[in-house]
C-alpha cells in the first residue's frame, strides 16, 4: 500500500479559514458503513444518529499557546519554537525553525522571562529544550506564547477560544482535536438527556497526529509517541456499553487512537496511561471503536488513512469527491463527517 493511494486534489478555496458562526451549525455528512448514499445534515442533527444505549467518547485535552518566538543569545537570529511534548518539569520536545541554526548548546532568549537551552536532537530532528524561568511555566507561556494554528489557516480567528473544544480541560496539546470543535454545551446536554453516556479520555496532540508522511510505502511510516490516558470510570462505562450491545462512538481520530491503544483483543478497554505510537491504516481491525465523528482530512495524512481503515479507502475518497462537489469546508475549521 502506497501513500500516493491517499492523494486527492482539493481546491484551495475549500480550506476553511474560520469556523462556522455557530459551532453546531457546520455541515455534517453521514456515511453509513453498511452502504447506502451519504446523508447531508447540519452537525446539530447528529443527535438523531446517537442512541441512548451508546457511549460518546471525547478527548478533553486543551491546546496550549505552544508557539514561541525567541532570539539566539549570540547572533540575535529569530527562532520559532513549537512545544510538542513535555518530558520533565523544565524540558520539552520541540520543533524549531530554522533547525539548522539551532545545534545542541544553543541558548534562545524569549524576552526577559524565559530562556531555553537546546540539550540535544531527538526523533525527526526535534530539539529537546530545557527552559529556565521564574514562577509557573504555564503563566509564562500564557504571556509569551500564541495559539499554534495549522499553516493552512492564514486568518487569525477573532476568538482564539474557537480553536478549543467546549470541554477542553487538561492543557498539553500543540493542536486541537478538531472533530470536537462542532459540539456546544447545549448539544452535549441534549445527548446526555436522551440517556447517552459521554465520557472523556485524554490524548495530547503532538507530532504523531500532524506530522506529514514522507515515505512512499504506508508501512514504512513511524508514528511519533503521544501521551494518552483512559480513566477507570471511562473504561468501565465503555465496557458496559459494549456488553449490552451499544456502540462506542469516538469523537475524533485522537480519541480513536487512545481507545484502540487501550483495547484488548475482545474490544474491552483497559484503564491506564502511557505513550502510544499506534498507526491505523486500511487492514486494521478496530477493537473498541464502532463509529467515528471526524473532519475532512489532508491528502496523504495518517488521519485520512485511519478513517479509510474504518470505511474503506475507495468509499471514503468517493465521499470526499462528493463533499468537494457540494462545497463542504475542509480541515480544522471545516465541516464534519459521521461514520456510523
Amino acid at each position: 500500500m502506497r501513500v500516493a493511494d491517499f492523494e486527492y486534489y482539493l481546491p484551495e478555496d475549500l480550506i476553511a479559514q474560520e469556523p462556522a458562526s455557530v459551532r453546531d451549525e457546520s455541515r455534517l455528512m453521514v456515511l453509513h458503513k453498511n452502504g447506502g448514499a451519504p446523508e447531508h445534515r447540519l452537525f446539530k442533527d447528529i443527535i438523531e444518529y446517537i442512541k441512548p444505549q451508546d457511549v460518546l467518547v471525547i478527548n478533553d485535552t486543551k491546546v496550549i499557546p505552544a508557539r514561541l518566538w525567541g532570539k539566539k543569545d549570540v547572533t540575535g537570529t529569530t527562532i520559532e519554537v513549537l512545544l510538542l511534548t513535555r518530558r520533565s518539569e523544565h524540558a520539552w520536545e520541540t520543533l524549531v525553525r530554522p533547525g539548522r541554526r539551532v545545534p545542541p548548546g544553543t541558548t534562545i532568549k524569549f524576552g526577559n522571562e524565559l530562556t531555553g537551552i537546546v540539550e540535544g536532537v531527538v526523533d525527526e530532528g526535534c530539539r529537546l529544550i530545557k527552559f529556565q524561568y521564574q514562577g509557573l511555566f504555564e503563566q509564562v507561556l500564557e504571556k509569551l506564547g500564541v495559539m499554534p494554528l495549522p499553516p493552512y489557516i492564514r486568518k487569525k480567528p477573532d476568538d482564539p477560544g474557537r480553536y478549543q473544544t467546549v470541554y477542553a480541560r487538561d492543557p498539553g496539546s500543540a493542536a486541537a482535536p478538531t472533530a470536537g470543535l462542532h459540539f456546544t454545551p447545549e448539544l452535549l446536554q441534549k445527548i446526555k438527556d436522551r440517556g447517552t453516556s459521554i465520557v472523556p479520555v485524554l490524548l495530547h496532540v503532538g507530532l504523531g497526529t500532524f506530522r506529514p508522511v514522507k515515505v512512499d510505502k504506508v508501512t514504512n511510516h513511524r508514528m511519533h509517541a503521544e501521551y494518552y490516558s483512559v480513566p477507570a470510570e471511562t473504561a468501565r462505562l465503555i465496557n458496559e456499553t459494549k456488553a449490552r450491545g451499544g456502540r462506542v462512538i469516538a469523537v475524533g481520530t485522537t480519541t480513536t487512537r487512545c481507545l484502540e491503544t487501550a483495547a484488548l483483543g475482545d474490544g474491552m478497554v483497559q484503564p491506564g496511561a502511557g505513550w502510544t505510537e499506534i498507526f491505523i491504516y486500511p487492514g486494521y481491525s478496530f477493537r473498541a471503536v464502532d463509529a467515528l465523528v471526524t473532519n475532512f482530512h489532508l491528502p496523504r495524512s495518517t488521519l485520512l488513512m485511519m478513517v479509510s481503515a474504518l470505511v474503506g479507502r475507495d468509499r471514503l475518497l468517493d465521499a470526499y469527491a462528493l463533499a468537494m462537489r457540494m462545497r463542504y469546508r475542509f480541515f480544522s475549521f471545516g465541516d464534519a463527517m459521521l461514520i456510523i
